[in-house]
Formats: structure tokens, C-alpha cells, sequence
């Protein structure tokens, strides 16, 4: 991470992680280390999950560079039995988990004519029952100790299809809504949920899209604060509702996108109602 404020690490941090644990999946590189890094900032101990060994290992030793108390643990959520080592492997070291944060994602183009059943349920076994996986083998712990918070991390695309990106934008919708099940039904027993839905967010894997021709200007176009967001942006929030600084948000759903799902209307050809555009 860039632009990053020192702060005085002796001095209590604002939302009081310090104490806490933070599993954050997915976390090898993009929005998933720029969680981390905030978690790390904040003081708080760090789980890096992800099926990427060798970049978790190296975003795991960016941190600790830094002075963070961090782990590695290679996981494959869409697979019980690595789910529940990475657990145990959490609990050996840092005892129970006080934050997960569902981060891990998968994106493969095809169109639902044509997409097969293989492809359609590997992306949902890692964005969606991969999320509930995690969401239980870490979740049993916070509720038995009455105290928890987990956030999701689904897209704008759960509420507009993202054509011809298969079980993509049906996968996001449904983390949605597990997220606000988990916090109807754990939320008298001191666990929240609460879901982020990022949208227009430069990261390595969308990073190519923004170094064709004018794509960006166009994206920006498409977005009320006219700019593309940084993985820092969505960390940010991540930190804020995993913290207790959020602690009567429970069930949320909140666009991160700079405005981009207030803008539809203004898509719309309006003769004698359009202002010019800023970019």
C-alpha cells in the first residue's frame, strides 16, 4: 500500500482493533491485501487465507516488515477440510477469531447459453458456499463467545447482471442475501454481518481494462464522484464495520462504488435536463 499516514503506534487506534484477530480471505494481492494492511494499521493480529501459497506468504512478509503480527495459511474455501485447517491453524496461533472477512472471489467469462455445470458451480462453490463455509467454521467460535463481526465482500454486479461473466453476478446476489441471513440469525447472539459491494475499483486483475484506449475516462464517466476507486477505498470500510465503532450495523449492504449505482438515470438520454459533463 501507497499514501499511507503514520500514525503512533503507541496511541490507541480509533476503531480498537488492537486486540483483535482479523481472517481475511482472498488476501494475497488486490482488495484482499489492501484489507490486511488496514487491519495491520489499525494494530489489529492478521490471518492472511488464500489458495495463492506463495502470495500469501509474501504479502504475510510485506506486513511483518512492517511490524505487523501476521500469519499465512494456505486455503482452498471451496473446500471443507482446507477451510477447517486454516481454522485450526488461526486458533494455534492467535486463538479465536474476532473478524473474518469473506474476500475471496472468482471471475471467468462465458454466457449462460452456453456455460457448463462445471464451470457455473466452481464459481459458486468459492463465492458463495465458500463464504458460508468460512462464515460457520469461524462463526461457531464468535457465537459460542457471544461476540463477532464478519463482512462480506460481493459487488455492484449482485444487483446488475454482469453479462456474459457466468455464475458471476448470481453468485454476488447470493452473497447478499447469505450475509443478511447470517445477521437475522446471529445477531441476538452477539454476531454481525454486514456486506460491501464494490463497483469501479482499479486492481490487478481489472487493471489491463484501464490501460485500453479511453476506458477509464469512460468508467469515470459512469461514476457521480467522476473517478475510479483504489482497493484502499473498500479496505476503509472493511475496517469500519468489522470494528466496534459499527457495532448497531448488523444486516447492511453498502455500494462502494463512488456513486456508480445513483447514476442510471443519467445514462439516460434527457433532452433540455443533461449538464455538461465534467469529463
Amino acid at each position: 500500500m501507497t499514501n499511507q499516514i503514520a500514525r503512533d503506534h503507541t496511541a490507541p487506534h480509533w476503531l480498537g482493533l488492537e486486540s483483535s484477530t482479523c481472517v481475511v480471505t482472498g488476501a494475497a494481492g488486490g482488495i484482499g491485501r489492501a484489507i490486511a494492511t488496514t487491519f495491520a494499521d489499525a494494530g489489529a493480529r492478521i490471518a492472511l487465507l488464500d489458495r495463492d501459497e506463495a502470495g500469501c506468504h509474501a504479502a504475510a512478509d510485506a506486513l511483518r516488515a512492517n511490524g505487523a503480527d501476521v500469519m499465512a495459511v494456505a486455503c482452498d474455501i471451496a473446500e471443507p477440510a482446507s477451510v477447517n485447517r486454516a481454522r485450526d491453524q488461526v486458533e494455534r496461533r492467535f486463538g479465536h477469531a474476532d473478524v473474518l472477512v469473506n474476500n475471496a472471489g472468482l471471475l471467468r467469462a462465458g454466457g449462460i447459453e452456453d456455460i457448463g455445470l462445471d464451470a457455473w458451480n466452481a464459481m459458486l462453490a468459492v463465492n458463495l458456499t465458500g463464504y458460508m463455509l468460512c462464515a460457520q467454521a469461524f462463526g461457531r467460535r464468535m457465537l459460542a463467545r457471544g461476540a463477532g463481526s464478519i463482512v462480506h465482500i460481493a459487488s455492484v454486479a449482485a444487483h446488475h447482471p454482469q453479462t456474459w461473466s457466468g455464475a458471476y453476478s448470481p453468485s454476488k446476489a447470493g452473497i447478499a442475501m447469505l450475509s443478511r441471513q447470517i445477521a437475522a440469525e446471529w445477531g441476538a447472539r452477539g454476531v454481525r454481518s454486514n456486506a460491501i459491494c464494490p463497483g469501479m475499483i482499479r486492481t490487478p486483475l481489472s487493471k489491463a481494462f484501464y490501460e485500453q484506449g479511453d476506458v477509464e475516462t469512460r468508467r469515470s464517466a459512469m461514476t457521480a464522484s467522476r473517478r475510479i476507486g483504489e482497493p484502499r477505498n473498500i479496505a476503509e470500510v472493511v475496517a469500519f464495520l468489522a470494528s466496534h465503532r459499527a457495532a448497531y450495523v448488523n444486516g447492511a449492504e453498502l455500494a462502494v462504488d463512488g456513486g456508480f449505482e445513483c447514476m442510471l438515470m443519467d445514462l439516460v438520454p434527457r433532452p433540455g435536463f443533461e449538464a455538461a459533463r465534467t469529463v
